[in-house]
């Protein structure tokens, strides 16, 4: 072989092969584009929470611990965010449940500000969901018998923590918890400080992993009187 072509060689072997990428690429657009909201699939439905509940499921029989872990984020009374994670207990037909003791900084937070949002990533799943809303406590019957199914060493320690005060160390949590053993036995009730927080959605998008990093994102939103959603797809 004549070595003078060798680097001509290449460089049309090196062509050939972005040929072949932005091929690629510009087929996953021109799907993209033609079904803008083409949601079948994993996305099928008009109804967010019964697509939530889907994945939650899905998310169930694969991810190794807590699936339905979701980071949770408050403000404080300056604006600055605070973010931890925290379990989602119930998806209902319009709305997001967690439990917490009221008294602890994110309860404080929630109570004062009335909004919240959270995201759940399932990477399993690759997907995840935002939401952002409103925020009223769930107490009653629904978190007395959310507080009642929790085991007996778990409801104990619900009453003995003082959630989020600053303790010397551990022998103090401790106590507090042997003190709430002795002054409500080992089958306690639901205390007063304790329950849950009901979200209301105004917007939850559902997003999924895409080739390419071509993501799909689809947006529900509504207003604070809870109409129609509207629907839109967002570029990732």
């Amino acid at each position: 072989m004549n070595r003078s072509r060798a680097p001509d060689l290449q460089e049309k072997g090196l062509n050939y092969i972005q040929l072949l990428v932005f091929g690629r690429i510009k087929v996953i657009l021109l799907q993209n584009r033609e079904s803008t909201m083409d949601r079948s699939g994993k996305f099928a439905g008009e109804n967010p929470f019964e697509i939530a509940k889907d994945w939650m499921d899905q998310a169930k029989e694969l991810e190794l611990n807590d699936a339905n872990a979701i980071a949770l984020a408050t403000v404080d009374d300056t604006g600055l965010p605070n973010v931890r994670m925290v379990l989602l207990k119930e998806i209902e037909d319009n709305a997001f449940v967690f439990y917490t003791n009221y008294e602890s900084k994110k309860g404080r937070e929630l109570i004062a500000s009335g909004q919240v949002a959270f995201v759940i990533h399932w990477k399993s799943l690759r997907r995840q969901i935002r939401v952002r809303g409103s925020v009223e406590k769930a107490e009653g019957k629904q978190a007395d018998s959310y507080f009642d199914s929790r085991s007996p060493q778990s409801r104990v320690g619900a009453i003995a923590s003082r959630q989020s005060q600053v303790i010397k160390d551990r022998s103090v949590l401790e106590n507090w918890y042997e003190q709430a053993l002795k002054d409500n036995g080992a089958n306690p009730s639901r205390p007063s400080f304790w329950g849950g927080f009901r979200i209301n959605p105004v917007e939850i998008e559902f997003w999924a992993d895409g080739e390419a990093r071509l993501h799909d994102r689809f947006r529900w939103t509504r207003d604070q009187n809870g109409r129609e959603w509207s629907i839109d797809r967002l570029s990732p």
